[in-house]
């Protein structure tokens, strides 16, 4: 068994970090052009970059920081356990981008309740809601929903940073977080790998693709946490890793490598079954190699 020797981060303490590059893997789209101009979600209403939490600096050249930009909600994209994704697009002037925004839901609406073995490891500064968390209050559970939101932003800034195949993430605003779309320019989602039927070619150099990407998680300490072909996208022909709210922390969490275990059966089960060589304790020995603060 791996030895722990440290612990990984502070999700209560969290500031992005600036990198060195940039990535523009979205798309901007005029939609002056478009013939209807009509929204099936909310009103537009005032962008909130402004007070928000912003992404890995530099940010990419599609990304529109201006407070008079105008953000309008589109539609729901997907529902899930825990949050619901819209699309929004963010206008400014003549230029417009399209964005996923994930709206977790308060306590009394969410339908994940596994939360303790993810959220071991994770430090709360503030010893009252470090109580309330423990014990499961009402306040306890708002702030549980409110640390998901931050947990995914802080690894989606964290891993993207190191060159992760993942939406970038755009800002977080209370338990609001906007990240980058993966779609086409007129809002038609990638689909998930679930979704597909590759060619024993395709598989094979999207299962390549998946292993680095884990490799760069591992890299920086951690397992996905609920990876399935439901959570990768294929978005031009590159897999992309989504739903990383759970995502563990292999050093701090005790049971980090139980989670990295689970990770790679199911995701080695469905390559298996498309006739792929996936070998799940090759690729578990493979990623805890590059594990920091760890003696495989």
């Amino acid at each position: 068994m791996p030895q722990r020797t440290r612990r990984r981060f502070d999700d209560d303490n969290y500031e992005p970090d600036p990198i060195h590059r940039a990535r523009s893997s979205a798309r901007t789209h005029d939609f002056a052009a478009d013939a209807d101009g009509e929204s099936d979600g909310d009103e537009p209403s005032w962008s909130t970059y402004a007070d928000s939490s912003h992404g890995p600096a530099p940010l990419p050249a599609w990304v529109i920081a201006s407070p008079a930009a105008i953000d309008d909600d589109l539609g729901v994209l997907k529902s899930g356990k825990e949050a619901d994704v819209s699309l929004v697009r963010r206008a400014h002037g003549e230029q417009s981008v399209l964005m996923a925004v994930k709206r977790y839901r308060d306590a009394q609406h969410r339908l994940f309740h596994r939360d303790s073995g993810y959220l071991e490891g994770r430090r709360v500064r503030k010893s009252r809601e470090m109580r309330a968390i423990e014990t499961r209050t009402a306040f306890g559970r708002e702030v549980i929903a409110q640390q998901w939101a931050i947990a995914e932003f802080h690894v989606l800034s964290t891993l993207w940073s190191a060159g992760a195949a993942v939406p970038y993430p755009v800002q977080l605003y209370g338990n609001e977080l906007m990240m980058e779309f993966l779609g086409t320019p007129d809002g038609t989602a990638a689909p998930r790998l679930a979704q597909l039927r590759p060619t024993p070619t395709e598989a094979a150099d999207l299962f390549g693709q998946l292993r680095t990407a884990l490799l760069v998680l591992a890299d920086q300490g951690y397992t996905h946490g609920d990876l399935s072909a439901y959570n990768l996208l294929v978005h031009d022909g590159r897999l992309m890793l989504i739903d990383l709210p759970q995502a563990v922390d292999l050093v701090g969490n005790p049971q980090g490598f139980q989670f990295l275990s689970r990770d790679c059966e199911n995701i080695c089960a469905w390559f298996s079954a498309r006739g792929i060589d996936a070998d799940p304790a090759a690729l578990r020995r493979d990623l805890l190699r590059v594990v920091p603060g760890t003696t495989p």
